[in-house]
C-alpha cells in the first residue's frame, strides 16, 4: 500500500492526515480482520507537485527497477496493489491518468473534483468524500437559505478551483444567486503575480457591495488574502470550501475575528479516541522507519536556541515551523523518543477519520479478494491490481454505526457537515450547525437560524447580500439585465403573490379575486339589497306601512261614503287609486333580496301597472273639473263631455301601459346583469338589468311620466276652481312632487350603478307616498273631523258675486241648444215660492261667467251637488204656481 502525502513545508494538517492512514493500517493489522495478512504501506512527498507525484507513482509500479511498456496490462502485477491519496484535486488527477492505464485503485480521501467522476477518463480513480458537484449545490442551497443571492467567488488557477467555480456558476443559476464578482487567484504562492494579485482581489471585495465571498482556494492563499482583509479591517462573511473550511492554523492566525463570519461544508468525520492516542505517542512501526515523524520530532523537541535569536543559522526552519517547537525542547535527551499532545490540541484529528474510512473500504475488498474467513485468506496474494478495484467498487461495509459505499461514480456519498467559526477568545473554533444530505439534496440545521450570533450584524439578525431588496409578497420581481437585479412590480388584478422574490404572480382559481399588490384570492363580496341590512329594513317598513296606512284610509272613506267631503273624493276612483298604490307598494318588496330573472321582471311591471291605474284616475279627476269649470263653446263643450268616460280612460290608459310591458317582456326583458365586475373592486353587484337597451324601461316611465304631466296640465287650467269642488292643488301637488322624484331619479339611477335598485324603491315610496298625503289624508280629515256646518255656505261667504240681467228663454230652446249637458258640476237652482229657475253660465265667447241672482219674496238659493252622477237633461218637477226660467250666469272665483 502506497501513501501520497504532501507536507509542503512541513505541512502539519497534510502530515495529520498520512498519519491516519498508516493508524488506519496498523489497526487493520492489529484486528486480525485479515487472518494471516499483513498489509504494509511506503510513504511518498509529492509536494502538492503532479510531476513529483508521478515520479514517485512510477517508482513504485517498477518491477526490477523499470516500468515496462506492454500492450495490455491485465496480467501486471506491481508490488503496490493500491494508492492512497493525494491530498489536492491536480496532483489526482495526474496520478489518476497514469493509474487507469494500469488498473491500479486509487484511492483518495480529500480531492473532491467533479471530473474524477469520469470513469472513462480515471477509471480507476475512487474517492471517499462525496464530489464537488454536490458541495457546490450544498453551497448555493445554503446561499438561497440564507437569502444571499449576490455573492462574489475567489478561486484558483488550478483544476480543482476551475472545475469547482464552473459547477456552482451552474448551480448557482438554479438556485437564483447571481455573482457580484469572480476573481481568478494562481494557485502557487510562489508564483511571481500571487501576491499583487492578491492585494487586487482584496481591493475588489472592499469595493463591492455584495456582503457574502465564496473562497475556492488553498488554505494558504486563504490566509493571505484574510491578512489583506484584516490590515483594512474589512469584514465579510466568507463560505469556505472543503478546501480550507476545518483548517486549524487559519482559525488561530492573528486578528482572525476581524474578518466576520465564516460559513463552510466539511466532510462528515468524527473524532477517533484511537487516533489521538497515537499521536500522542508518536513513533514508526516495529521493524519500520519514517522520515517524516523523524522530522516532525525534531522541529518539535530538538533544543536549537539559536534558531530564536535576531540572526538565526542558515539551517533553521522558518519563522512559521519555529512555533511547533515546545517550550520544554531542550529538557529531552533524544528528540525522537520525546511525545506530547501537541498534534491533538492543535489540529483538529477529525479531520482525518476520511483516512481511517479509507483504510478499512480497503481491507474489506480485501477480504473478498482474498476469500478470508475466521481463520486464513485462501486467496491469491499477488493478485492483479484490476480485481481489486473490481471488489472495492463493490464493497459496502459498516464502521462507527455509519454505511459506506461507492455509487456508479465511485464516489461515496455520505453528506457533508455544515460549519461555522466561532469565536473562542483570540482565535476560533468550529461548531457544527446542520448537516448536507447528498441522496435527498438538502440541508437540515440543528438549531433555529434566529439562534446564531453573526459578527455582521452583532445580534441574531441574518446578514443582507442582494443586488436588489426582496420583494414582498404581493409583488414580483421585474429583472433589469441581471436575474438578481431588478425593481419589485406589485401583482395586478386577478392575481397574487403569496411568497417574496417570485417571478411571477399567480392567477386566481374560479369564484376568486384579488386587487392590487394582494397576497391571496378570495371570493367577491355578493352585494345586493340583503334582507337583514338597515336599508333593506327601512325599505321594507315604510312599504309595509304604506299598504297598512291605505287600508287605514280604505276604512275611513268607507265607513265615511256619504259624507260630502267623500262624495267630492269620488269614493270609487279612489278605491281604485288605492289598489294601484298599494300594487306600487307590494313591487318595493321585490327590490329585496338576491335579484333573479323574476324579481327583476315582476317589481318593474307591478311597479308600472300599479302607478299607472293610479295616476290614470288622478288623470279622469282633473279630467272632470276640466271640463265643469272652464268655459267652452256649446259645440265643443258638448264633444269633450261625451269624451268623459272614467271606466274606460282608467282602461285604456291602463291597457297601453299592458302593451308597453308585454312588449318589453318579449323584446327586451329584464334579466340579472351578466356584466363582469370591474378588476379594481372586490365587490360582485349583483342587480337587475333592465334590457339590454333600456328602451323599454325608459318608455314605461315616460308614458307614466306623460300621463302625469297631462293631469297637471289639466289640473293647472282649473286652478282657480274652489277646492271644496275640486281636488286641482292636490293634483298639481302630487303631480309635481312625482314629475321631480322621478326627474332626479334619472341622473341619479344612472351615477350610482351600484345601487340603482335602492334609488328606484326610495323613488317609489317617495312618489307613492306623496299621492296619499295629498290626496287621501285631506279627505280623511274632513270626513273625520265631521262639521255639521253648511259648506256650501261657507262657500258663497268668499265669493264675490256679481248680478247682471239677462233675457229670459224658455226651456226648450235652452234643452235644443244643449246648455243643460251631462257634465259632473255644480249646479245653482234658485228656488221661491212662485218661480223656480235653473241658471246656466255661458255668453257667446265662454270666456266670462257671472251668477245671476233673482230677485224674489222669501226666495233662496239651493246649491246641489252633483259630482258622483252625471245628469242628462235637467228634469224639473214644477211646483204648482212657479214659473221656470234659464239665466245666464257668472261664477267669480
Amino acid at each position: 500500500m502506497h501513501v501520497l502525502f504532501s507536507p509542503i513545508r512541513f505541512d502539519l494538517v497534510a502530515f495529520m492526515r498520512a498519519l491516519a492512514a498508516i493508524h488506519a493500517i496498523e489497526e487493520i493489522n492489529a484486528s486480525g480482520f485479515l487472518p494471516g495478512v499483513r498489509l504494509g504501506y511506503v510513504m511518498y512527498d509529492t509536494c502538492s507537485d503532479p510531476t513529483k507525484a508521478l515520479q514517485s507513482v512510477a517508482y513504485m509500479l517498477a518491477l526490477n527497477n523499470s516500468l515496462s511498456v506492454e500492450c495490455e496490462y491485465t496480467d501486471f502485477r506491481p508490488p503496490v496493489k493500491v494508492i492512497i491519496g493525494a491530498r489536492f484535486s491536480e496532483v489526482s488527477i495526474a496520478v489518476a491518468k497514469l493509474l487507469g492505464v494500469y488498473m491500479v485503485p486509487q484511492l483518495s480521501c480529500t480531492s473532491s473534483s467533479p471530473a474524477l467522476s469520469d470513469k472513462l477518463r480515471y477509471p480507476a480513480f475512487l474517492r471517499t468524500i462525496p464530489s464537488d458537484v454536490h458541495q457546490t449545490k450544498a453551497l448555493a442551497k445554503l446561499m438561497a437559505k440564507f437569502n444571499w443571492n449576490w455573492v462574489g467567488v475567489i478561486y484558483g488557477d488550478d483544476d480543482y478551483g476551475k472545475a469547482a467555480f464552473q459547477s456552482f456558476l451552474r448551480d448557482a443559476e438554479e438556485m437564483n444567486v447571481c455573482l457580484a464578482y469572480q476573481e481568478v487567484v494562481p494557485h502557487y504562492l510562489d508564483h511571481e503575480h500571487s501576491k499583487q494579485r492578491i492585494k487586487e482581489v482584496a481591493q475588489q471585495i472592499r469595493s463591492s457591495k455584495a456582503q457574502v465571498v465564496l473562497l475556492i482556494l488553498k488554505s494558504k492563499l486563504v490566509e493571505r488574502l484574510f491578512q489583506e482583509m484584516i490590515l483594512t479591517n474589512t469584514s465579510r462573511t466568507w463560505i469556505a470550501s472543503d478546501a480550507w473550511s476545518r483548517n486549524r492554523p487559519l482559525a488561530r492566525m492573528d486578528g482572525i475575528n476581524k474578518v466576520g463570519d465564516i460559513f463552510g461544508f466539511t466532510f462528515v468525520s468524527r473524532k477517533s479516541e484511537s487516533f489521538d492516542n497515537y499521536l500522542k505517542n508518536l513513533r514508526p512501526s516495529p521493524g519500520g522507519y519514517n522520515h517524516f515523524i523523524e522530522k516532525y520530532k525534531n522541529l518539535r523537541f530538538n533544543c536549537t536556541p539559536e534558531c530564536f535569536s535576531t540572526k538565526p543559522p542558515s539551517y533553521c526552519p522558518k519563522p512559521s515551523l519555529l512555533k511547533i517547537k515546545s517550550d520544554n525542547a531542550c529538557s529531552y535527551t533524544d528528540p525522537q523518543e520525546a511525545n506530547d499532545d501537541f498534534l491533538v490540541k492543535a489540529l483538529d484529528t477529525s479531520e482525518a477519520y476520511s483516512a481511517k474510512v479509507a483504510g478499512w473500504a480497503i481491507a474489506h475488498a480485501l477480504k473478498k479478494l482474498l476469500k478470508c474467513n475466521n481463520s486464513a485468506c485462501s486467496g491469491e496474494l499477488n493478485f492483479q491490481p484490476w480485481k481489486l478495484l473490481e471488489e472495492l467498487k463493490k464493497v459496502h461495509f459498516h464502521l462507527d454505526k455509519q454505511a459506506y459505499f461507492f455509487d456508479k461514480s465511485g464516489d461515496f456519498v455520505n453528506g457533508y457537515d455544515l460549519v461555522m467559526w466561532k469565536m473562542d477568545g483570540c482565535c476560533r473554533t468550529y461548531v457544527k450547525l446542520g448537516t448536507y444530505h447528498v441522496l435527498h439534496g438538502r440541508i437540515e440545521l440543528d438549531a433555529d437560524i434566529s439562534e446564531i450570533n453573526w459578527f455582521s450584524t452583532a445580534n441574531n439578525s441574518i446578514p443582507t447580500s442582494r443586488c436588489s431588496e426582496s420583494c414582498a409578497p404581493g409583488s414580483v420581481k421585474k429583472i433589469s439585465n441581471v436575474s438578481c437585479c431588478y425593481n419589485c412590480t406589485p401583482c395586478g388584478e386577478g392575481t397574487f403573490s403569496d411568497s417574496s422574490d417570485l417571478s411571477d404572480c399567480r392567477r386566481c382559481s374560479n369564484g376568486t379575486w384579488s386587487l392590487k399588490g394582494w397576497t391571496h384570492c378570495e371570493p367577491r363580496k355578493e352585494i345586493y339589497l340583503k334582507w337583514r341590512d338597515a336599508h333593506p329594513i327601512a325599505l321594507v317598513a315604510s312599504a309595509v306601512f304604506g299598504v297598512l296606512l291605505l287600508l287605514v284610509i280604505f276604512i275611513i272613506f268607507m265607513g265615511n261614503r256619504n259624507s260630502q267631503a267623500m262624495r267630492r273624493a269620488e269614493v270609487r276612483l279612489s278605491c281604485v287609486m288605492m289598489t294601484g298604490l298599494a300594487v306600487s307598494f307590494a313591487s318595493v318588496i321585490c327590490f329585496m333580496g338576491k335579484p333573479n330573472v323574476h324579481l327583476c321582471r315582476a317589481r318593474q311591471v307591478m311597479y308600472a301597472m300599479g302607478f299607472t291605474l293610479c295616476v290614470s284616475c288622478i288623470l279622469v279627476k282633473a279630467f272632470r273639473t276640466f271640463l265643469a269649470f272652464l268655459p267652452f263653446g256649446q259645440l265643443r263643450h258638448r264633444r269633450l263631455n261625451r269624451l268623459y268616460k272614467p271606466p274606460i280612460i282608467v282602461a285604456v290608459v291602463t291597457l297601453l301601459q299592458v302593451i308597453i310591458c308585454t312588449l318589453w317582456l318579449i323584446f327586451d326583458s329584464p334579466d340579472v346583469d351578466r356584466t363582469p365586475p370591474k378588476p379594481q373592486s372586490m365587490d360582485r353587484i349583483i342587480r337587475c338589468n333592465e334590457g339590454s337597451t333600456f328602451i323599454g324601461f325608459g318608455i314605461m316611465l315616460s308614458y307614466i311620466a306623460l300621463l302625469a304631466f297631462v293631469g297637471f296640465l289639466l289640473a293647472f287650467k282649473g286652478r282657480k276652481v274652489p277646492q271644496e269642488f275640486s281636488e286641482t292643488g292636490y293634483i298639481i301637488f302630487s303631480m309635481l312632487m312625482y314629475l321631480f322624484v322621478w326627474v332626479c331619479f334619472i341622473p341619479i339611477y344612472i351615477i350610482k350603478t351600484g345601487e340603482g335598485a335602492f334609488v328606484q324603491a326610495s323613488a317609489i315610496l317617495v312618489s307613492t307616498y306623496g299621492i296619499i298625503f295629498c290626496h287621501f289624508l285631506p279627505k280623511c280629515y274632513e270626513a273625520l273631523r265631521g262639521s255639521n256646518e253648511d259648506t256650501m255656505e261657507r262657500i258663497l261667504r268668499r265669493w264675490r258675486t256679481v248680478t247682471s240681467p239677462t233675457p229670459h228663454q224658455d226651456i226648450d230652446s235652452d234643452r235644443d241648444s244643449g246648455v243643460i249637458s251631462d257634465i259632473q258640476e255644480v249646479s245653482i237652482v234658485s228656488q221661491g215660492t212662485e218661480s223656480l229657475s235653473r241658471s246656466s253660465t255661458l255668453d257667446a265667447t265662454g270666456s266670462t261667467e257671472t251668477l245671476s241672482q233673482t230677485s224674489s219674496t222669501g226666495s233662496n238659493v239651493v246649491i246641489i251637488s252633483m259630482s258622483n252622477e252625471t245628469i242628462g237633461d235637467l228634469e224639473l218637477t214644477m211646483i204648482p204656481g212657479t214659473q221656470l226660467r234659464k239665466r245666464f250666469r257668472s261664477l267669480t272665483f
